[in-house]
C-alpha cells in the first residue's frame, strides 16, 4: 500500500529518510525552511563566493552517506578528494608529519607510525599500545568515561594527547577531551585507525555542502514526481483522527493549508523539534531532552590570498592555544579543492564558544596571524578577504553516558530524524544519514 509521508527538515537526515521512503515505494513532501538545502551543513553566499557554513571532512567508513550520494547520481571522484589517514603539521612548527601508505590494514598504521616525524620513540610506543589495547576491547568501555581519562587510562604522553587525541576529538565530537566521550571518540577511532585502509581515508570535500549531497537528492525526489518545499517553515504538526496535518509558512509553500499525511518525519535540529514536539500531547518528556541538549558551535574563517597561495597539503593541522590568541585547529586550502577558489584558506575552530564571543575582525586577525608564523609566510598576516562564519548549533556536546533519544517518539506515525538520536557516531554527516534511514524504515513498518 502506497502511503504519503511528510519530512520536515531539508538537511542531510531529512533527505535520507525522504529517499529511503521512496525507495521503499511511498510518496514524500519535504519541507525546509531555509531557501538553500543542507540544514546545518549547507551552502552559504558572500560577497559573490560560495561557501560553507562549516569544512567538513568524511570516512572512507561512511558507507551509508556514499550509498545515497551514489544513488541520488553524485560523481564521488569528482565530489571529493580522496586521501590516506593522516596527520599533518607545516615543518618546523614542533609539530607531527602521521601519513597512512596505502597498504592493507593493520600495516597501514604501523607504517605511518614508524615514518612518523616529529614523535619521539615514546610518543609512538604510546600510540601503538593505545590501538593494540582498544583494538583488544572492542573499541568499547563497559563504563563510558571522558577522553582524558581514556587517556589518562592508557598512559599516552602529553605530546601525543596535543597532537593526534586532542585535534581528533576536538574535530570529530566537537567537544572539548575533558567533556567527550570515550565511548563514541572510540567508535570513531574504530573507523579511522583501526579500520581498513579503504575505509579509513580522508574525504574532503570539493563541492559545496548543498551540492555534495542535499541539491541532487531534492532533484532525485523531484524526477520522480515527489513534492519538496524550500523556503516552507513546519509550525505545528498534529494528529487528526488517522491522519496527521503539518502546518507550514513561508514563500516556498504550495497548495493549501493544512496538508494531510500518513506520518511524518522530523528531521530539524533537535531545538527545531523540540519545540514541535513539545505542542503534542505525550512528547512532553521527549521535547525536554532534546531542548536540554547543551549546543556546541563550530566556527571557520575563510581568509583570501593572492592567487598561487598554496599550502604543503590540501590540509593540515595547527597548533592550537587559545590563551595565547592560537585559535585555528586546521587549515584547508580551498584552491587544491575547487580551481575556483585559489588563495582561499579555511580555518576550523571546533568547540568554538570562547573564540565566537571575540569580534570577528578581531578573530580573523588572530588566524591570520597564526597561520603567517606556523607557515613562515609573514605576508598571510594580511588576506585580501575575510569572512568568519559561526554555526551557533552545530552539534550537541557530545559527554560521557549522554542519552540520545531513539527514532520513535511514542506516538505511531511520528518518528525522529537528526545527528542526536540513538548511535554509536557523534554528530557527523554519517550520523544523520544513518538516523534518516532508520526513521524511515520504522515509519515504513508503521
Amino acid at each position: 500500500m502506497v502511503k504519503h509521508f511528510a519530512v520536515a527538515g531539508g538537511g542531510w537526515a531529512g533527505f535520507s529518510a525522504a529517499i529511503e521512503l521512496v525507495r521503499a515505494g511511498h510518496r514524500v513532501t519535504l519541507f525546509e525552511a531555509a531557501r538553500t538545502f543542507g540544514g546545518r551543513a549547507r551552502r552559504v553566499a558572500f560577497d559573490g563566493r560560495e561557501l560553507d557554513n562549516g569544512q567538513h571532512i568524511m570516512l572512507g567508513a561512511y558507507s551509508e552517506t556514499l550509498r545515497l550520494m551514489r544513488a541520488v547520481g553524485i560523481d564521488l571522484a569528482a565530489a571529493v578528494l580522496t586521501l590516506p589517514l593522516q596527520m599533518r603539521y607545516a615543518p618546523g612548527t614542533g609539530g607531527m608529519d602521521f601519513v597512512a601508505p596505502r597498504l592493507p590494514a593493520p600495516l597501514h598504521v604501523a607504517i605511518a607510525l614508524l615514518r612518523a616525524v616529529g614523535l619521539e620513540r615514546a610518543d609512538k610506543m604510546a600510540l601503538a599500545r593505545f590501538t593494540t589495547t582498544a583494538r583488544w576491547m572492542g573499541w568499547y568501555l563497559n563504563q563510558d568515561c571522558s577522553v582524558a581519562e581514556l587517556l589518562e587510562r592508557f598512559d599516552q604522553t602529553p605530546r601525543i594527547v596535543a597532537l593526534m587525541w586532542r585535534p581528533l576529538c576536538l574535530a570529530a565530537l566537537n567537544t572539548p577531551p575533558e567533556r567527550a566521550s570515550a565511548n563514541v571518540f572510540l567508535a570513531v577511532l574504530r573507523d579511522s585507525l583501526g579500520a581498513s585502509r579503504a575505509a579509513s581515508d580522508m574525504l574532503v570535500p570539493r563541492a559545496d555542502l548543498s551540492a555534495l549531497f542535499p541539491d541532487a537528492a531534492a532533484a532525485w525526489l523531484k524526477d520522480r514526481g515527489h513534492t519538496v518545499h524550500l523556503g516552507a517553515k513546519v509550525t505545528a504538526v498534529c494528529k487528526q483522527s488517522s491522519a496527521w496535518t503539518i502546518e507550514a509558512s513561508g514563500a516556498g509553500v504550495g497548495g493549501a493549508q493544512p496538508a494531510e499525511f500518513d506520518g511524518v518525519v522530523l528531521a530539524g535540529s533537535s531545538v527545531a523539534s523540540a519545540a514541535l514536539l513539545s505542542q503534542l500531547p505525550g512528547t512532553e518528556a521527549l521535547a525536554a531532552q532534546l531542548a536540554g541538549f547543551e549546543q556546541e558551535p563550530i566556527t571557520t574563517c575563510y581568509l583570501q590570498y593572492a592567487p598561487g597561495t598554496l599550502l604543503p597539503a590540501p590540509f593540515l593541522a595547527l597548533l592550537d592555544d587559545p590563551a595565547n590568541a592560537r585559535w585555528g585547529q586546521f587549515v584547508f586550502d580551498r584552491g587544491q579543492l575547487d580551481d575556483r577558489q585559489e588563495g582561499l584558506f579555511a580555518v576550523v575552530i571546533s568547540a568554538s564558544r570562547a573564540a565566537s564571543e571575540l569580534p570577528q575582525d578581531e578573530l580573523a586577525a588572530s588566524v591570520a596571524a597564526q597561520l603567517a608564523a606556523d607557515l613562515a609566510q609573514p605576508e598571510l598576516a594580511k588576506p585580501s578577504w575575510v569572512k568568519v562564519i559561526t554555526e551557533k548549533r552545530a552539534t550537541y556536546a557530545c559527554t560521557p553516558g549522554l542519552q540520545r533519544p531513539a527514532n520513535e517518539t511514542g506516538l505511531p506515525g511520528l518518528v525522529l530524524a537528526g545527528d542526536y538520536t540513538t548511535g554509536e557516531y557523534p554528530a557527523t554527516l554519517e550520523m544523520a544519514v544513518r538516523s534518516g534511514a532508520q526513521a524511515a524504515r520504522v515509519l515504513a513498518r508503521s
